[in-house]
């Protein structure tokens, strides 16, 4: 009941806050090849079709699902794991409130083990998810770009905080360099700046090799424990990363993984909207100048 209180008033918050998202906001976006989506673990503590709820009453199109989801309130399931009938009533949820496929999926697990890494790339075409986010180990890269030729499904290298073994932009493109394009990187901007490292220049490092994003703007810099922060608010340079996104070329998702008041975080994933929509709007209109 606690959790349902605050969900509520969360919404009618984020419905002043955000007042003006709308579906016609994102024009801007979609000419810039940009999808804004939430990623379902930013509301980790709702069952997943509570979290289709929360992402439509947001004014967002989109949305990624995480490696692991609640189905009652209470369990967590392997997403990779979920039955037919379970992705079923997923599906039944988000037809019902205006949503496609999830743009990716992750971060998933993509070991050496060729059968149990098919298993993934199974599920992914199963349900129609066309990019699996993954920490793949060193010696499973092999068996992922055979895999990812295979079914034509895109796998981008996520990096956590240091010392994940991704920490570093670096270790991702020596990970893809060579390989197929269909292997290419899930940058997550705040896991940079915990570790760092600039974003901007991260995000140079990889041009041409982003698949999509895990966007975020934090409080501190160089801090593991730093927390989110609406966009635009913080340390993150979030306009900067967008410019460089839009100089790159970029076409793709931006993934909100919003982790900070995890009981209540609508009212600032509504300004985080507003804020990218906004962006957009002034991208776009410096072209037409």
């Amino acid at each position: 009941m606690k959790k349902l209180l605050a969900f509520v008033a969360g919404i009618l918050i984020a419905s002043n806050v955000g007042a003006q998202v709308t579906t016609n906001d994102t024009t801007s976006a979609d000419k810039l090849g940009w999808q804004l989506a939430i990623h379902s673990y930013t509301f980790k503590n709702f069952s997943i079709f509570d979290v289709i709820d929360m992402t439509a009453k947001l004014g967002v199109k989109y949305m990624s699902i995480s490696g692991s989801v609640m189905l009652d309130g209470t369990n967590h399931f392997t997403t990779v794991n979920l039955t037919d009938a379970q992705r079923a009533r997923i599906d039944e949820k988000l037809k019902a409130d205006g949503f496609g496929h999830f743009v990716n999926t992750g971060v998933v697990q993509l070991p050496a083990d060729e059968a149990k890494c098919r298993q993934v790339f199974e599920f992914a075409k199963k349900w129609g998810i066309g990019i699996l986010v993954a920490e793949p180990t060193p010696d499973a890269l092999d068996t992922v770009e055979k895999l990812c030729k295979e079914y034509n499904i895109k796998v981008a290298i996520h990096d956590h905080p240091k010392p994940n073994h991704y920490w570093n932009p670096d270790v991702v493109l020596a990970a893809i360099k060579g390989r197929t394009p269909l292997m290419g990187a899930c940058a997550d901007v705040g896991h940079w700046m915990r570790s760092g490292l600039d974003p901007v220049e991260c995000l140079k490092k990889l041009d041409g090799h982003i698949i999509c994003l895990h966007f975020k703007d934090l409080n501190e810099f160089g801090v593991k424990s730093a927390h989110d922060v609406p966009w635009g608010t913080g340390i993150g340079k979030t306009k900067e990363l967008m410019a460089e996104l839009k100089r790159q070329n970029f076409h793709g998702a931006f993934c909100v993984e919003y982790e900070y008041h995890w009981d209540n975080s609508s009212p600032e994933i509504a300004q985080c909207v507003k804020f990218f929509n906004q962006t957009c709007d002034e991208l776009v209109a410096a072209d037409a100048k």
